[in-house]
């Protein structure tokens, strides 16, 4: 059986008991493992995990998406309440990150450290390679061949080493994968590498189609070319496997999605799937 709770995403559902932000964190869980994907910018995720009836005390992995405060920002509330869990982020995770804003850069990276993890005593796991398995069925995907033309790295993201700015090419993002029965659940932080590139590496590193894909996608940020390709894409899938985008996608997308065929999922706060 696989369980998925967004502990939080931007828009708040039918609990308003429950704190809604910018920011991404799902709680996953599958044949006995448990995992969170992603934190969300504050301890928001642990007031609606406890509002949830969700036990994070009992997670034994943190898969971080990549280093963006919106998705990570939770970290040390996660570690102040005495669970220690083996954190996963991809290589890279702390380069500092910024916004170009057009006249000055915004702070968008991290609010720890490898030496804070290493005082709390939580070991982390850096994902360089292709493919990981975690656990049974449990894989973690980075190094995302850029194919998709209209995928292109967007100039408004850099990092800063050794004090110049570059461009951000997300090289830190990592996605999540589990076999359901003959598919695959795919989830995803904010696709900066682009959601085309990475779905379909995921799709030929594991040999086995979507059959559910849930996350980010940062096509709030696409243009007309870009969003009609990447709406194509979505179509393509939609017909064979659900849907439930969410984050830094955009109303435009789901409004877009809600007229097409198929199954489309609106992932709010509190949002809860349960697959036999």
């Amino acid at each position: 059986m696989l369980r998925v709770a967004a502990l939080v995403e931007n828009r708040p559902g039918l609990h308003h008991g429950l704190r809604c932000e910018h920011g991404f964190s799902l709680y996953i869980e599958k044949d006995g493992t448990r995992l969170l994907f992603d934190t969300g910018q504050s301890d928001a995720f642990l007031h609606n995990a406890g509002r949830m009836g969700i036990d994070l005390s009992k997670v034994e992995r943190v898969v971080l998406s990549h280093g963006h405060y919106d998705h990570t920002g939770g970290v040390r509330a996660l570690l102040g309440v005495g669970t220690r869990p083996r954190l996963f982020t991809g290589a890279g995770f702390f380069d500092e990150k910024y916004a170009w804003n057009g006249s000055s850069y915004e702070f968008l990276g991290n609010d720890f450290d490898q030496a804070f993890l290493d005082a709390m005593r939580m070991s982390r796991s850096v994902v360089s390679e292709d493919i990981l398995e975690i656990a049974p069925d449990i894989f973690l995907l980075s190094n995302f061949p850029r194919v998709h033309p209209t995928e292109l790295p967007n100039p408004r993201f850099r990092v800063r080493r050794n004090g110049r700015f570059e461009q951000d090419l997300f090289t830190d993002e990592i996605l999540l994968a589990i076999r359901i029965g003959g598919g695959l659940a795919v989830f995803l932080g904010c696709s900066h590498p682009g959601m085309c590139n990475m779905i379909d590496a995921a799709v030929a590193r594991l040999n086995a189609p979507v059959s559910l894909l849930i996350g980010g996608t940062h096509l709030v940020d696409a243009d007309g070319e870009r969003m009609e390709h990447s709406l194509g894409y979505i179509r393509k899938l939609q017909g064979k496997a659900a849907i439930g985008l969410s984050h830094c996608t955009g109303e435009e997308v789901f409004e877009r999605l809600d007229q097409g065929e198929g199954s489309f999922l609106r992932i709010v706060t509190g949002s809860s799937l349960f697959i036999e």
